[in-house]
C-alpha cells in the first residue's frame, strides 16, 4: 500500500481524495465534525503540496436518487471555515463533467464533487461510473477507511484506473489496528462490549488467540451472567446464544486468554430511574442491569493496570443516562492516566464509545480513536477489506 505521505512531485497534480465525511446532520447543521476533523491533516498536507483537490465522499443513503436534505454543502461550509484556503462545491451532474479539464476554470484549491451516492452507480461498484470518475483526475487517494469495507465504484474499482494512495487517516487506522492485531506489546486487552455476541462472535474468535484478556461487558455480558445461573430479571439479552458463550469459553482456555464478566452490577426498573448496585445473586425479575458496580470496576482497572495494549470497543453500561455511566468513564479515566504515564497503547472503536469519549471530551487522550465502524469490526475479525485490497 502505497501512502500519498510519501509522495513529493504533486504540484498542479488533480488529487481525486475519496473521504468519508458522512457526519450526522440535524436541520442541515452537522452535530458533531469528528469525522471532519480528522482528514484535515491530509488536506492540509496535498495544499501545502500545491495539488488541486477533488473531493469525493457520501452522506446518508439516497440510494442513487437526488436528495436534498444529504447534501454535502454543509459539510462544504464547516471545511471552508476550517481551512486556510478557497473551497468550491460542485453541483454539476458528474456524468456531464467531461475530462479533467473542466476543472481548470475554477481557482479554489479544494473542489468538492456532490454527494457521491446521489448515483446509483456507486454502491452497485460500476466499473463504466468508476472509470468514468477516474478521469476527472491524475491520481486517487483513498482516505475513506470507514468506508473501505465497501466494494463501491469510488472506493474499489476507481483504482483500477488510475495510480492510487491511501491518505494519511487511512494510515494512521491500518497502524493503529495491526499494532492491535499484529504488532502486539504484551499483555494485551480487550474490553468489548455492545448488545449482541452474534455480532461479534468471529472478531471474539479472532482476538482470543492473540490477546490476554477478554473483558465482556455492556448488554452481551448478561448472557455471560445468565449462563453461569444467575437471574438477570428483564435485562436485554441475545436469545439463543448459549452455544457461542461455550464457544468462547471453551476456546479461551485452550487459547490461555482469560475472560472476565461482572461481578456485580447496577440495575434499575426503568431506563430513566437511579441505580442501584447488585451482586449477581440480588437481581429481581422486574430489574434490569444496566451498568457495571464498583467490585468489577476495580478488577477491570486491575487488569488494564498490567496490560500494555488495549483494545476498547462497546461502552460498559446504558451512559445515555449519568446514573449508568460511571463503569465507562472510570475505564476511559484508567486508560487516560495509564496513556500518560506512557504504560500503554490503546485503541478505540465504535460509534457509542467514540460518542462517549466526545462527551467527556477526552478523544485526544487515546493512542488512537477509529470512527469506521463496520470496517474497524471487520478489519479485527480478519476479512480482507475491499477499498484496502484494491490499493494492495
Amino acid at each position: 500500500m502505497r501512502s500519498i505521505s510519501k509522495e513529493k512531485n504533486l504540484n498542479s497534480k488533480k488529487i481525486l481524495l475519496r473521504l468519508d465525511l458522512n457526519v450526522p446532520l440535524e436541520d442541515g447543521n452537522i452535530t458533531d465534525t469528528t469525522r471532519i476533523d480528522k482528514i484535515l491533516p491530509t488536506l492540509n498536507f496535498l495544499i501545502k503540496q500545491k495539488a488541486k483537490i477533488i473531493i469525493l465522499s457520501h452522506v446518508g443513503r439516497p440510494r442513487g436518487k437526488i436528495v436534498k436534505e444529504l447534501s454535502l454543502r454543509p459539510i462544504y461550509e464547516d471545511l471552508r471555515k476550517k481551512l486556510n484556503t478557497t473551497v468550491k462545491l460542485i453541483t454539476k451532474n458528474i456524468n456531464e463533467i467531461k475530462n479533467k479539464d473542466f476543472f481548470k476554470k475554477f481557482d479554489e484549491d479544494i473542489l468538492i464533487l456532490e454527494n457521491i451516492r446521489f448515483y446509483k452507480e456507486e454502491e452497485k461498484n460500476d466499473p463504466k461510473f468508476a472509470k468514468h470518475l477516474a478521469s476527472l483526475g491524475d491520481i486517487y487517494v483513498n482516505d475513506a477507511f470507514s468506508c473501505s469495507h465497501r466494494a463501491h465504484a469510488s472506493i474499489h474499482q476507481i483504482s483500477k484506473y488510475l495510480p492510487s494512495f491511501s491518505g494519511l487517516q487511512l494510515d494512521l487506522e491500518v497502524n493503529a489496528l495491526n499494532k492491535i492485531t499484529s504488532k502486539i506489546t504484551k499483555p494485551i486487552t480487550c474490553i468489548i462490549g455492545g448488545s449482541k455476541i452474534s455480532t461479534k462472535i468471529d472478531i471474539i474468535k479472532n482476538l482470543i488467540p492473540k490477546f490476554d484478556n477478554l473483558i465482556i461487558v455492556g448488554g452481551m455480558a448478561n448472557n455471560f451472567i445468565e449462563y453461569f445461573g444467575n437471574n438477570i430479571g428483564k435485562s436485554i439479552k441475545e436469545k439463543n446464544c448459549t452455544h457461542i458463550v461455550e464457544e468462547i469459553i471453551s476456546l479461551s482456555k485452550k487459547r490461555g486468554c482469560k475472560i472476565i464478566y461482572p461481578d456485580d452490577v447496577l440495575v434499575s426498573k426503568d431506563l430513566n430511574g437511579f441505580s442501584k448496585n447488585k451482586d449477581l445473586n440480588q437481581i429481581l425479575n422486574d430489574e434490569m442491569i444496566l451498568d457495571i458496580g464498583p467490585k468489577t470496576i476495580n478488577k477491570i482497572i486491575d487488569v488494564i493496570d498490567s496490560t500494555k495494549t488495549i483494545l476498547w470497543n462497546g461502552p460498559a453500561g446504558y451512559f445515555e443516562n449519568p446514573n449508568f455511566a460511571n463503569g465507562s468513564i472510570k475505564i476511559a479515566k484508567k486508560i487516560i492516566e495509564n496513556n500518560k504515564l506512557d504504560k500503554i497503547f490503546s485503541v478505540v472503536g465504535g460509534g457509542d464509545t467514540v460518542s462517549l469519549l466526545n462527551s467527556l471530551n477526552v478523544v485526544g487522550n487515546f493512542n488512537f480513536v477509529s470512527t469506521a465502524g463496520g470496517a474497524f469490526l471487520e478489519y479485527l475479525e480478519g476479512k480482507d477489506l475491499p477499498g484496502i485490497t484494491a490499493l494492495n
